[in-house]
Parts: C-alpha cells; structure tokens; sequence
C-alpha cells in the first residue's frame, strides 16, 4: 500500500558544547495517491533533502502532506518548503506549543505561528486515522502532545516514533534525555514496546538513530549502516579539510549490531 524511503537517517548524538545537533530523521512514504514526508528536519538539512527527494523523483510540489510528531525545530521548521501539501499535527502539541513564550528552548516560535494561522494545517487527535492505514497515537513526554505514527497498512508494519523513543538506548533502558515530563515518556515508551511486539518483523524509526526491527529474542536491532561525518578546515587551506568519521567501531557501545 506504501512504499518507505528514509531520506535523512538520524544522529544519536548531541552537540558537547555547541547546543543542540538536531539530526533528526526524514521519512518519505508514498501510496494511496498521497506523497508523504514524516517530520522534516531543521534548516542544515535542507540541501540534503533537497538532494534526497530529487533522487527519489521528488519535487517539493509533489509532496501532498507533511506529518510532524511534534513542534521542535529539528523536526517540524522545513514544512514551509512544501507549499501545496497538507500539515499535519497533533492538536494538543500545537495548542501547547503557540501559548509558550519565546524562550531557551527547541521551539521555533515563529513557525509556530505560522502553524497555527495557516489554512494548511490540519490538527490532529491522538487515535485518528490520518492516512489510509496510518494512524497517531498519543505519546507525550517529551513534549505534551508528541504523536506517534503507526502504519499497518501494508506488507509490514511500520512504528514511527520521533521524539518520544529517540534512539536505541532510550528504548532499551526506558530513560529518556530531554522530556518535558519524564513519568509520561516513560509511559510512551511502554506503549512504544508494546505496539512493536504486536507484529512480529514490525519496523520502528525513531527521531534520531537508525531504523530497527527484534530480533528472535526480542532485543532491537539495527536495520542498514549508520552514515555520519563532519569535514573540519583545520589547516590553512580552504582546499584541505579533515573528515571526522562520527560511524568509528570505538563510538558504538557492545550492544550495536545490524540486521
């Protein structure tokens, strides 16, 4: 019914002294008549994206909806690229998000309002079909209306879970870093466990980290190769640049394996 394509694969990681890194995961579904991005990145991934939905045969006109699992901005900033598609998000992430002050914090007030005039948005309540096959769950948490998204309707089930389980380590130990409400992520995690093990082969994508699907004994496991490097001027050449491998084997911890 859907074919899935992660356009951008998200980073678990953030920035030591720079603030927040913000790679976070961009997900391209296509069926039943609809071109559909799932979250779309913040501003430095733009010529990424760009580049990513051009190889798929993208255009940004094509794309009829965006779906955002939440306000922040790594997630939700680039839907104004999108100008003929339909935005989606949950009601109470959106009403949450416009009555908070401009502050040091992930949400990018200004787009926030332009959520919350424009005639494109359309305002989500946790359990609706959205899509054909596809429906949001309420996971809060990390912020206070944060979705999940959940499509069954295909070959195999696929869990979209932003924010709300952001890597594998917030799966496996069921802490979170960065929630608004700890308690209530932690009860989005159980929720997360549970509609994973529904159907065995069911694929998650989280906000920030590779895909993952259980193995026989239940334990999440990697699903393709993890891709991420910076290229640093540490010379006195605009011609030399040294990459930073972030994939090095010394960066995973002992439970990182792929599928």
């Amino acid at each position: 019914m859907y074919t899935l394509d992660v356009l951008v694969q998200g980073f678990p990681g953030k920035a030591v002294c720079h603030g927040g890194l913000g790679w976070s995961t961009v997900t391209l579904l296509r069926g039943q008549g609809r071109v559909i991005l799932v979250d779309v990145g913040a501003f430095g991934v733009r010529r990424e994206l760009r580049q990513q939905l051009q190889a798929h045969g993208v255009q940004p006109q094509d794309v009829t909806d965006v779906f955002l699992t939440h306000a922040h901005y790594d997630h939700a900033v680039n839907f104004t690229l999108f100008p003929q598609a339909k935005v989606w998000i949950g009601e109470q992430e959106l009403t949450w998000a416009a009555a908070q002050p401009p502050g040091f914090n992930p949400l990018p007030e200004l787009y926030v309002a332009e959520l919350m005039r424009s005639t494109r948005v359309q305002r989500v309540h946790a359990g609706q079909e959205v899509f054909a096959g596809v429906q949001a769950l309420a996971a809060p948490g990390h912020t206070p209306g944060h979705l999940l998204l959940y499509l069954t309707g295909g070959d195999t089930p696929v869990l979209f879970t932003g924010d709300a389980a952001k890597n594998r380590a917030e799966l496996l130990s069921k802490e979170v870093d960065a929630t608004a409400d700890a308690q209530a992520s932690r009860a989005s995690i159980e929720l997360i466990w549970d509609v994973w093990r529904r159907v065995p082969g069911t694929v998650l994508i989280p906000g920030h980290d590779l895909s993952m699907c259980l193995d026989p004994q239940g334990q999440p496991i990697y699903i393709g190769q993890r891709q991420a490097a910076i290229a640093a001027w540490f010379s006195e050449s605009i011609h030399e640049m040294q990459t930073i491998d972030l994939c090095a084997p010394s960066a995973f911890g002992a439970g990182y394996r792929n599928a």
